[in-house]
């Protein structure tokens, strides 16, 4: 089984790069019509794909949740030791962020064989396994939950009725951002963590995506939220490019690889 991680800062280095950092320079308008169109800044990253928000006036996050069918991930076209995650997770996407809380499932290519399972984490601690069983095909809810040093994190397989909570104790927990991503992990190696080539997953789509901060909740669309678009990239072992979303759903698409877009490259999304 491999040893893997959450890298919670793959998308900020971009910034460097030219890239604005998550959150930088977006505008949105509301949604709470159909079919608004939202200007959504774009970023590509080392091992996220999905969709990240900040609150346009500065409030914390206090919780953010969605669904999603576990993906049947497909061992002729991933390599040997490869892996793919979902998740949805508060915090760590600021480069100075050194917190991240989330929950989610995932699928590890292990020689060969696929290995499903449920995990939850609140970096800088390692990953945790949560005891339930997952099968390509279930659906999966997910929430996290933080207010004040307490987090909640739970994951139920709507499919087989098993759930479970956790309930931790956080010192600085990070309420900065909120994230919908499905991710290449990382793996512990003798030079260190590595990340880990991109199972090949499909398709992912993610439902029912809301977040709260400050009291008020919203979609991915919400008025009220900065919006970023985050593909993975260019990556010799796959990529997974974000969909458009209709406010509170989008689809994560594996491909065996594709070109970096042009640096601070931007979307109009419909929501």
């Amino acid at each position: 089984m491999l040893s893997l991680m959450r890298l919670r800062d793959r998308v900020l280095p971009l910034a460097a790069a030219g890239i604005p950092a998550v959150g930088a320079g977006l505008s949105s308008t509301a949604s709470n019509a159909s079919a608004q169109k939202v200007y959504a800044q774009g970023a590509v990253s080392s091992n996220w794909s999905g969709y990240v928000v900040t609150s346009k006036s500065g409030q914390s996050f206090s919780s953010v949740s969605a669904s999603w069918v576990q993906p049947t991930v497909n061992p002729s076209f991933s390599t040997s030791e490869s892996s793919s995650a979902f998740w949805v997770g508060i915090g760590g996407a600021s480069s100075q962020s050194q917190a991240l809380e989330q929950v989610g499932t995932e699928a590890d290519v292990v020689n060969g064989q696929i290995e499903y399972r449920a995990w939850y984490e609140v970096v800088p601690s390692p990953q945790q396994p949560l005891d339930i069983a997952i099968n390509p095909g279930d659906h999966i809810s997910a929430k996290v939950t933080v207010n004040g040093t307490n987090v909640t994190l739970s994951l139920t397989d709507d499919t087989t009725g098993q759930t479970q909570t956790k309930t931790l104790q956080v010192a600085n927990p990070d309420t900065s951002s909120a994230e919908w991503i499905a991710e290449a992990p990382a793996a512990q190696t003798p030079a260190g963590y590595a990340i880990v080539p991109l199972a090949d997953f499909g398709k992912a789509t993610f439902t029912d995506a809301t977040a709260t901060a400050g009291g008020h909740t919203g979609t991915i669309g919400d008025g009220a939220w900065n919006v970023t678009r985050v593909d993975l990239g260019s990556s010799t072992s796959g990529s997974a490019l974000a969909g458009s979303s209709d406010g509170t759903s989008f689809s994560v698409g594996y491909s065996p690889g594709y070109s970096y877009p042009d640096p601070g490259y931007q979307y109009y999304v419909y929501f």
